[in-house]
């Protein structure tokens, strides 16, 4: 399907530079850069981008085209280009994986290590290593496991992701938003947001997953990949990640099961694994066997439906239960609930002589069927309790660990804090949650710089002052649900 393509694109990848021979070192010779040489270099990566983008574009749009075709030629795509432009999107702050190399370490000698990597990716030398078994804390009090790979295995990761994503984005349901280009945690909220207060949903299933990005049969996730990879080579790469192995007290574990939360590659494993256990079935299904009206959003292995009909919403639940099974995947049977919900279910819950709907949670906010000033159904959303819990435990301590910083250090480092809690959380119908945050970040500030001194002057007078000259206000940064999906969704 791609030959042509492979001669076109492989030429440049396989192709020599003038300086190939030029020593390492002279390289990374720690020399005062001029203006230019920093402006060359922005010219070459921009160059870089825009090969690797056209290259790319010729295989989106074939699979477009060709909806049911296999890829067969896909691995000349990694060159040195894609390389690049994987390793500068890297954070340049990541934990560093068993290799202990850093983004800036690696950066020294960029370019002759990107060309080694590249030699080594072609002719199958190439060995990734064990990732790093790393824990972080969750809301409730439980721990994740992520997994940290090498430096190397996310360069090659990142660019396999890119390659793949040319094919995979015309491919996937409408309703699936994590992990995707261009798409993002609020597209998913609007679009829920929108889809309960338009459409005729009574019924809400807060569906979880049951440990998925650690359940994942490895066996069923190579099987679908072939739907679409015909690339012996590609398919061998992600298996290489898949067998590497977590290295955790020193011993390297190997399983059949799991992707490795965390790694560069896993999130658009699992969406592939769930497109074809979850999506395409669920679209199906919406189709053939529900009697009203039904929506869907999913980020990442998060999925809420929603329903008309009370019968749709169980017998949905039931079959989605024995289709997830199949695929080696288990519905929480504590965290997976069916609720009565929505404008309509509020309205015939009252007319019942029961009280408000039951609310449930989704990308870090609790979802309440409101009124508006008016008296009229509002979907609101707020903060969820565990998550604001945390946040203001976090900060604490770490006032703690700044206790003696100076004023304006802390207060910079308060504003950036706060701001970033707001970017996420300030939608419309949650400016009580976020006064109620800043109220508490305020009051954690004025105990830590009690604590400094005895004599500490740091009255509510004072405090307040300092909030207003460093804290950001409580208020809507983002536009009401509606709004915005009209604009990205003119339809």
């Amino acid at each position: 399907m791609n030959g042509q393509e492979k001669s076109d694109s492989g030429i440049v990848a396989v192709k020599p530079t003038n300086k190939a021979g030029q020593p390492a070192a002279e390289l990374g010779e720690p020399r005062p850069e001029t203006k230019g040489n920093a402006e060359q270099q922005r010219m070459h990566r921009t160059q870089s981008r825009a090969r690797m983008s056209q290259s790319l574009d010729r295989v989106r749009q074939a699979a477009r085209l060709r909806k049911k075709e296999r890829f067969t030629a896909l691995f000349h795509h990694i060159n040195v280009d894609t390389l690049r432009t994987a390793f500068y999107a890297l954070k340049r702050k990541a934990a560093p994986g068993v290799d202990g190399m850093t983004w800036q370490d690696y950066e020294a000698d960029l370019e002759p290590r990107l060309r080694d990597l590249h030699r080594r990716v072609q002719r199958g030398a190439y060995r990734p290593q064990p990732s790093r078994r790393t824990f972080i804390p969750k809301a409730d009090g439980k721990q994740r496991p992520l997994a940290i790979a090498a430096l190397e295995d996310k360069i090659v990761q990142g660019a396999t992701v890119m390659v793949l994503n040319a094919i995979y984005e015309g491919d996937f349901c409408g309703f699936s938003y994590g992990f995707r280009p261009g798409r993002g945690p609020h597209d998913a909220l609007d679009a829920l947001c929108v889809a309960i207060d338009k459409r005729k949903v009574n019924w809400i299933l807060d569906a979880d997953i049951q440990n998925f990005f650690g359940s994942v049969s490895q066996n069923w996730l190579v099987r679908f990949l072939e739907h679409r990879i015909g690339d012996k080579r590609i398919i061998r790469l992600i298996q290489k990640w898949l067998k590497a192995g977590i290295l955790e007290d020193g011993i390297v574990t190997v399983d059949d099961r799991g992707t490795g939360q965390g790694s560069v590659i896993s999130p658009l494993l699992a969406n592939i694994y769930l497109h074809y256990v979850l999506d395409l079935w669920a679209q199906r299904w919406r189709q053939r066997e529900a009697t009203g009206d039904m929506i869907i959003v999913r980020y990442a292995d998060d999925v809420i439906v929603g329903f008309e009909h009370e019968g749709d919403a169980r017998r949905f639940l039931d079959a989605m239960r024995a289709r997830l099974e199949e695929f080696a995947l288990s519905l929480h049977p504590d965290k997976t609930r069916l609720i009565e919900f929505g404008r309509l279910a509020a309205v015939d819950r009252k007319q019942r002589g029961l009280s408000k709907p039951e609310t449930f949670a989704f990308l870090g906010f609790t979802f309440i069927c409101g009124k508006s000033r008016r008296g009229r159904f509002q979907l609101q959303r707020k903060t969820r309790g565990d998550r604001m819990r945390a946040k203001l435990k976090d900060i604490k301590a770490e006032l703690r660990r700044r206790m003696h910083w100076s004023i304006p250090k802390q207060g910079k480092w308060l504003s950036q804090t706060v701001g970033g809690h707001f970017a996420y959380f300030a939608v419309p119908t949650n400016i009580r949650a976020l006064t109620a945050f800043r109220y508490r970040v305020i009051d954690l500030w004025r105990r830590t710089l009690q604590r400094r001194s005895q004599k500490d002057g740091a009255t509510w007078e004072r405090i307040a002052q300092l909030a207003n000259d460093y804290l950001p206000k409580a208020c809507n940064l983002h536009p009401w649900p509606s709004v915005r999906f009209a604009v990205k969704h003119p339809r």
